[in-house]
């Protein structure tokens, strides 16, 4: 296929069709490192006892991020504090994600120093490099990208990203159709790419601005070649549910999650959803008494919105 040289092309089966020419990192190790979250809720921590919380919850991996800051007060957002890293890989033995700024390999460099699991290359805090996001081959990390629609998700998997974080709303409303959408609009364009004569598929690829070989790949497998989890707005055990129902692989949890008075329910309440999304009776019982839970969040119109 096209593109051998600019890095890696890796079926989400396993079978490398080329790995990256970084051969200490090879990609299809950290494909196979990210496949082990399939099916679990990742759960957005910014202190140690909410990682022990999501831990006993059931969650698959925590997000570790810095305790967020009123609006006035926000500035800059960066990695998290390494020793907050340090202290939540010592308390919890469940991988540990942290978030670094776009394009900030040194950043990256710094967590992977402090051996966490996985590396999110986040634009959902400050972006330091407004041009480039990072060369992740370099790295031995799993990295996570996010995306909002098809073509930046295989742009992000050539650069290296080894997970694909379909992103919704970022304000922690608890909307989550900004995320249906973008989840959609990935599944939609997986649909007609599969339906396609593979003559239309370069058409297709320059459409998308996206790597024809990683078009091809996506066509050949009916899916994006790596593990694809939503993220934004998912508060409830519907809404984590929904997601899988849609075709994703997993879920990310924000921290709004541990707003109420009983985070453990809730959190337990979305993991159980995520792994039993097609039972309507477990749906219905994990979705049942979280009202005192979501205090911190209200009904508004068709939004939730945190009250005030």
């Amino acid at each position: 296929m096209a593109d051998h040289d600019q890095g890696a092309v890796t079926l989400y089966s396993g079978t490398a069709i080329t790995d990256a020419a970084k051969k200490n990192h090879p990609f299809s190790v950290k494909v196979g490192l990210a496949q082990v979250l399939r099916g679990g809720a990742v759960v957005e921590v910014s202190s140690v006892n909410q990682a022990k919380i999501a831990e006993s919850a059931g969650a698959c991996a925590v997000l570790i991020s810095d305790p967020p800051r009123s609006p006035a007060t926000a500035g800059v957002q960066r990695m998290p504090d390494p020793a907050l890293v340090k202290e939540v890989k010592r308390a919890v033995s469940v991988p540990v994600m942290a978030r670094a700024r776009v394009g900030h390999f040194v950043e990256a460099q710094i967590l992977e120093h402090l051996a966490v699991d996985y590396i999110d290359e986040s634009e959902i805090i400050s972006v330091a490099d407004e041009g480039n996001f990072i060369n992740k081959h370099n790295f031995r990390s799993p990295f996570i990208c996010g995306c909002r629609d098809t073509g930046e998700a295989l742009r992000r998997i050539r650069e290296g990203a080894a997970m694909i974080r379909i992103q919704g709303d970022v304000t922690r409303t608890g909307n989550v159709a900004e995320t249906v959408r973008n989840v959609r609009r990935v599944m939609g364009d997986v649909r007609v790419l599969n339906n396609m004569d593979d003559d239309e598929v370069f058409a297709f690829a320059k459409k998308l601005s996206a790597p024809y070989d990683l078009v091809a790949q996506t066509k050949q497998m009916g899916r994006v070649p790596v593990v694809q989890f939503a993220s934004g707005g998912i508060t409830t055990p519907a809404d984590a549910a929904l997601m899988m129902q849609l075709g994703c692989d997993g879920v990310f949890v924000g921290c709004e999650v541990f707003e109420g008075t009983d985070p453990f329910k809730r959190v337990r309440s979305i993991v159980q959803a995520v792994q039993h999304y097609n039972d309507p009776h477990v749906l219905a019982e994990m979705s049942s008494g979280l009202e005192s839970a979501m205090e911190s969040l209200s009904v508004s119109g068709d939004r939730i919105q945190g009250s005030v």
